[in-house]
C-alpha cells in the first residue's frame, strides 16, 4: 500500500469531504471559500502528479490501480478542466444558497473520471463509472427548474441501463477469466469461449461508451446540455469524456487484447458512426448548446479513432494530447455561452463583433480550434491520431475522420458568420469571470498547438 501514490486523488476526495462539511457550517456569503480549497486541491494535485510524472509506471493496491503516463496525463487534464469549470460558476453561484453542494459534486465526478482511467480492476472500474456517473445526475438538475428537472431525468433514465449492464459484464468476465484484474485477464480470456469474452466485454464497453457520449449511448447529450445550466453542459460534455476514453482505450488494449474478438475494429466501426452522426445532427442545430452538444458526439468519435489504433507508438500519445486540447477548447466555447446568458441562438450572436471584440476573437479562435484548424492543440491532436490510424492499417477510418473534418466547417461557420457580421439585436451582457476563462482558454488552446513538440514528449513513449 502507497497512499501517496494517489494523493492527486486524495486531495480530491479530501477537499469534496471537507468542503461538505465546511458548506453545512458557513453562511451563505461565506460559501465561497469551498470553492477555493477546491481550487487549492486542484493546483496541489497538479503539483503532485508533476512530482511523480517520470517515475515508473506502478501499480497499487493489490494491482487494482495503475500510475502511468495515462493516469497522470488524464490527472492533469482532469484538474485544469476543474478549475476553468469553477471558474465559470463563479458569476451564477456566487452566493447560491446550494454553492457549496455544487462545488462538492463537482470534485466527485472529476474523482471517478480520474479513477475510470487508472482503474486496473474490473471492480475498481465499476465503483469508478458509478462515482463519475451520479454526482452528474444531481448537478443536471442542480437549478430545479422544468428544463433541468428533464435532463436530469433523462440522464439518470438512460444512465440506469448502463449502470445495470457493467456490472453484468464485470460478472460475465470473471466466471469466464477466473479474476477481475487486468493483468490476469490479458491471459485467462485467449481459451474463454469466443460468445462469453464478447456479451462481457461489450456490456463494460457500453457503459464507458455512454460515459463518453458515443454511439450508441449518445441521446442524453444534447437533451442534458440543452437542459442544464451552461456551466454544467460545459463540465458534462468535457470531465467525463477524459476519464472514459482513456478507460476504454486501457480496457481494449490491457485485458481483452489476448481475447478472440477484434476489439480494435469494433471502436472504429463506432467511431467512424459517432463521428459521422454527430457532425449530421450538428448542422440543423440554431441553439448553440445543443450545437455544442452534437459538437462534442462527433470529438468522441475522432478521439476514439486513436482508441481503435490500440497500441501503436502514437496512438495514446495521440488521444492524450488530443484530450488535453479538446477539454480547453471545448471549455472555453461554453466559456463564451456562459458569457452570454441571453444568447441562445446562434443568430443572437449577431453583431458580437462591434459590441465585444474580443470575445468575439476568443470565440472564432475556440470554434476553429474545435474544428482542428492549425496551430491549436486539437489539430495536433488529431493529426496524431489520424496517424496512429494510419500505422495501424485503418485508412479508411482515417478518410472519413478527415471528410468529417471538412463537414464540421460548415456548421461552426453557421455560428460564427453572425458572430463578425451585422448589427447587434441583442443586449450583450457579460459575465465577466466566463469572459476571462473565454479569453484564458482561447489562447491556451493556440499555445498548446504551438508548444505540441514539449507537450508530446511527456505524454509520449
Amino acid at each position: 500500500m502507497d497512499p501517496l501514490a494517489l494523493l492527486p486523488e486524495i486531495l480530491l476526495a479530501g477537499a469534496a469531504v471537507v468542503g461538505l462539511l465546511l458548506g453545512s457550517h458557513l453562511p451563505r456569503r461565506r460559501q465561497w471559500l469551498v470553492a477555493v480549497l477546491a481550487l487549492v486541491a486542484c493546483v496541489a494535485g497538479t503539483g503532485a502528479t508533476a512530482v511523480v510524472w517520470f517515475r515508473a509506471d506502478m501499480a497499487v493496491f493489490g494491482g487494482s490501480y495503475v500510475v502511468d503516463v495515462a493516469t497522470n496525463a488524464t490527472r492533469v487534464t482532469v484538474l485544469v478542466a476543474v478549475v476553468l469549470v469553477l471558474g465559470l460558476a463563479v458569476g451564477p453561484l456566487r452566493g447560491a444558497r446550494r454553492e457549496a453542494e455544487f462545488v462538492v459534486l463537482v470534485l466527485l465526478s472529476a474523482l471517478g473520471a480520474v479513477l475510470l482511467a487508472g482503474a486496473d480492476d474490473l471492480l475498481l472500474l465499476a465503483a469508478s463509472y458509478l462515482l463519475a456517473s451520479i454526482p452528474l445526475y444531481a448537478l443536471a438538475g442542480f437549478a430545479k427548474d422544468a428544463p433541468g428537472t428533464e435532463a436530469a431525468l433523462k440522464f439518470y433514465l438512460m444512465g440506469a441501463l448502463p449502470g445495470v449492464v457493467v456490472p453484468a459484464g464485470v460478472a460475465v468476465l470473471l466466471g469466464v477469466g477466473g479474476t477481475t484484474g487486468y493483468a490476469g485477464l490479458s491471459g485467462g480470456l485467449d481459451a474463454a469461449p469466443r460468445a462469453a469474452v464478447a456479451v462481457g466485454g461489450v456490456a463494460v464497453l457500453a457503459g464507458l461508451l455512454f460515459k463518453a457520449g458515443a454511439v450508441p449511448a449518445h441521446f442524453w447529450v444534447p437533451d442534458v446540455t440543452e437542459g442544464a445550466r451552461p456551466v454544467v453542459a460545459a463540465l458534462v460534455t468535457t470531465v467525463p469524456k477524459i476519464g472514459a476514453v482513456v478507460a476504454v482505450h486501457r480496457f481494449i488494449t490491457t485485458p481483452m487484447a489476448s481475447s478472440p474478438v477484434d476489439w480494435g475494429m469494433l471502436v472504429a466501426v463506432i467511431a467512424a458512426v459517432t463521428m459521422t452522426l454527430g457532425n449530421l445532427a450538428a448542422f440543423f442545430q440554431d441553439n448553440v448548446r445543443r450545437l455544442l452538444a452534437y459538437s462534442t458526439i462527433s470529438q468522441v468519435g475522432y478521439l476514439l479513432v486513436g482508441v481503435a489504433a490500440g497500441r501503436g507508438d502514437l496512438a495514446l500519445p495521440g488521444v492524450l494530447l488530443y484530450l488535453l486540447g479538446y477539454a480547453v477548447t471545448n471549455l472555453g466555447a461554453f466559456a463564451v455561452v456562459c458569457a452570454l446568458p441571453a444568447a441562445a441562438l446562434r443568430t443572437d450572436y449577431r453583431g458580437l463583433v462591434r459590441r465585444r471584440p474580443w470575445l468575439a476573437v476568443s470565440l472564432v479562435v475556440l470554434l476553429l480550434g474545435l474544428v482542428g484548424t492549425p496551430p491549436t492543440a486539437v489539430f495536433a491532436g488529431k493529426l496524431l491520431v489520424f496517424t496512429a490510424a494510419l500505422d495501424a492499417g485503418l485508412g479508411w477510418l482515417v478518410v472519413l475522420a478527415a471528410v468529417n473534418t471538412v463537414a464540421s466547417v460548415f456548421y461552426y461557420l453557421r455560428w460564427i458568420g453572425p458572430a463578425v457580421r451585422g448589427d447587434a439585436t441583442t443586449r450583450f451582457t457579460t459575465d465577466r469571470w466566463a469572459e476571462v476563462t473565454a479569453y484564458v482558454t482561447a489562447g491556451a488552446s493556440v499555445l498548446l498547438g504551438v508548444l505540441t513538440g514539449p507537450v508530446l514528449a511527456l505524454v509520449g513513449p
